[in-house]
């Protein structure tokens, strides 16, 4: 588990480990981070650990044309943070930059959500809850990023299923919002 502090300069968290994802681009206002999307991601799908959500993330997955990810070769997406299983935080594009983790999306009648929102995936699945290890980073991590992005909001963390409704279902239901919304209280 990371020792996470505040924002350093260049939009990246101190206290976390960076490795800089090049699926990214300039947001079309960088003033404008007004909501954080939380995800679920697990590579290949239902197993943690082994670094392939990494790979993915920096274009560097293996390719298995007949494999479980087959449908992820030449995919090219990043969110800005990975909480992994055991509550390691790994940055991937600093906050000011767009990363490209909601896609086809919108909130409350806005649309493409990547230009004006911070991607946080967390190591799961929706058949299975969330590890205990997770939630003390992520609280810290949204704490923080309320702290010094004026635009956010508790009311601005949502789900990847509701800025992509019938398309995700991530973080899915195992996932405690009581437990985050509470701690943002």
């Amino acid at each position: 588990m990371n020792a996470i502090g505040g924002i350093a300069s260049g939009h990246w968290l101190s206290g976390v480990r960076r490795v800089a994802s090049p699926n990214c681009d300039d947001r079309p206002d960088p003033e404008d981070i007004s909501l954080i999307v939380v995800h679920g991601i697990s590579l290949p799908p239902g197993e943690f650990g082994g670094g392939l959500v990494e790979r993915l993330f920096t274009n560097q997955l293996p390719a298995d044309p007949a494999g479980p990810m087959a449908d992820l070769a030449g995919l090219r997406v990043s969110s800005h943070l990975l909480i992994d299983r055991d509550g390691l935080c790994t940055q991937f594009v600093p906050f000011h930059r767009r990363a490209w983790h909601a896609g086809r999306s919108a909130w409350r009648g806005r649309h493409a959500c990547n230009d004006y929102a911070i991607g946080i995936e967390l190591e799961g699945t929706d058949a299975l809850p969330y590890a205990e290890a997770q939630y003390q980073p992520l609280i810290a991590v949204v704490k923080t990023l309320l702290a010094a992005y004026a635009g956010l909001s508790p009311e601005a963390v949502v789900g990847h299923l509701e800025v992509a409704p019938g398309r995700k279902t991530d973080p899915g239901p195992h996932f405690d919002w009581r437990r985050l919304l509470l701690a943002l209280a």
